[in-house]
């Protein structure tokens, strides 16, 4: 059975009845035991036969190709200690997930497989703002046709998406990052008070229920 998120949906302003519908299948229905890896494409067909809404990761590579993929690092998945957004769609195509026959997908292959039969919940994954995901990304979604929303832990992406595509629903992501050693705690504090959400006024939050409770959380 596929690893589901473990996040509170907290709706304000947009239509995003969709999100509540259906169980959420976190980087698509996956069972590494039955050689279906996270954000790969048999996690995702398998989750279109469930009915799951999709979330998945995106990153921006070197070449400025748009991948679904989680991690920054490649150590976990490969063993190699490389940054994604440092490596090329065709360096990254070399490797099998998780030492399984399947390759990391494009976006763009995982939207022609959905093609609108479940909803998305699309993570930009970017650990240095320059707008160029989110450009790259709109353009395809633009001319998709199917229920998507985009969130990001990245406060500045989703103002990006704020300011260009008011019409997307967007959500940010929200956790105390207790757990977290890299996170250091200004970060987390802005994270866990949820001040970005007070400035930018998000259609949704994506708040880890490990961090809960939280006050904001509560009043919305």
């Amino acid at each position: 059975m596929g690893e589901f998120n473990k996040i509170v949906m907290v709706i304000s302003m947009k239509n995003v009845s969709f999100l509540k519908k259906s169980i959420i299948a976190h980087r698509g229905y996956h069972n590494i035991k039955a050689g279906i890896p996270e954000n790969s494409i048999p996690a995702f067909k398998k989750a279109i036969r469930h009915n799951c809404i999709i979330e998945l990761d995106i990153h921006l590579t070197k070449d400025n190709k748009l991948v679904v993929f989680h991690d920054y690092n490649l150590k976990r998945v490969w063993g190699l200690n490389n940054i994604i957004e440092e490596s090329t769609y065709k360096e990254l195509f070399k490797y099998n997930l998780f030492n399984t026959k399947h390759k990391l997908p494009l976006f763009e292959e995982v939207l022609r497989l959905v093609d609108g039969k479940v909803g998305l919940l699309i993570e930009i994954k970017n650990g240095k703002f320059n707008g160029k995901l989110e450009s790259i990304l709109s353009k395809y979604l633009d001319n998709y046709n199917g229920l998507f929303a985009i969130q990001s832990f990245n406060p500045v992406s989703i103002l990006w998406f704020k300011r260009k595509k008011p019409n997307y629903i967007r959500g940010l992501l929200a956790s105390d990052f207790k757990h977290d050693k890299n996170i250091n705690n200004l970060k987390s504090n802005l994270s866990k008070s949820l001040l970005a959400d007070v400035f930018f006024k998000t259609d949704f939050i994506s708040y880890d229920i490990n961090a809960m409770p939280n006050s904001y959380v509560d009043k919305k």
